[in-house]
């Protein structure tokens, strides 16, 4: 396993932490299958009650590792991207997130398959895929609606701009903002109170939550992946990408 993701089990919580700080816990494929293998390890692990997502204090993710993404596009449904995505949303176990800093692109859009999310009061939430000549993943164009209402999805998801913690909290994606020294403390106290709850009511009570979404969700994300993938090689997303790599503004203008 990869040491951009590292793994601890302690009082039947499985903490996952992305460990790439020097490039702001960017993504890479080796990284979704690290991730992807951790929670199908906790879900088979009886002894792991709980699962919590982390970064550090100063960043949640950066979103994909652009370079590694261009050098290892997804491949079909049996990516790592795809499985971990598939897993998370499928998750059975009480899931949180302790989020402070910038969360773009999938760093935001997992946490709407997290059960409970606690967010620093630094946290700034994007999904700018249109940005980037793309549309959105992880069943997000499905889940925002729902979640935002909209009008609100629609100004996250076309315009793709940053939104603050206080405005995650008012649309029902964080749970409580803390300061960012606070957040993934405060994460693991209520995963160790969810740990001490009978697991067989905790996992019935989520399955019958999300048991009317989860078809949909799934069928969400698939297609999704097939857009994805064929505006990955159109024009617009290689304007993109190659502005990023090259540090200069796209012109996106003609697309």
């Amino acid at each position: 396993m990869t040491q951009d993701i590292l793994t601890h089990v302690e009082g039947g919580v499985m903490t996952i932490t992305l460990n790439r700080l020097e490039r702001k816990n960017s993504i890479t494929s080796a990284m979704y299958g690290a991730m992807a293998e951790a929670l199908g390890q906790a879900q088979a692990d009886a002894a792991v009650r709980v699962v919590v997502l982390q970064g550090h204090e100063t960043v949640f993710s950066a979103g994909n590792d652009i370079g590694d993404f261009l050098n290892q596009p997804p491949g079909g449904l049996d990516a790592p991207v795809f499985r971990f995505l598939r897993g998370i949303a499928a998750f059975p176990k009480p899931l949180l997130a302790a989020v402070c800093g910038p969360a773009v692109g999938v760093g935001t859009t997992l946490l709407f398959h997290c059960d409970l999310v606690y967010a620093g009061d630094n946290a700034a939430f994007s999904m700018p895929f249109v940005n980037l000549g793309l549309c959105p993943e992880a069943a997000s164009s499905l889940l925002v609606p729902r979640m935002f209402g909209y009008h609100r999805a629609a100004e996250a998801l076309l315009l793709g701009e940053p939104f603050m913690a206080e405005a995650a909290l008012e649309a029902g994606l964080v749970n409580r903002v803390l300061p960012p020294t606070e957040a993934s403390n405060y994460a693991q106290a209520q995963a160790r109170k969810l740990a001490a709850k009978p697991s067989t009511a905790l996992a019935e009570t989520k399955r019958l939550m999300k048991e009317g979404q989860l078809a949909a969700v799934q069928q969400q994300m698939t297609q999704e992946a097939e857009v994805f993938g064929r505006m990955l090689r159109e024009p617009a997303a290689r304007e993109a990408f190659g502005a990023f790599m090259d540090k200069r503004k796209p012109d996106l203008s003609k697309f």
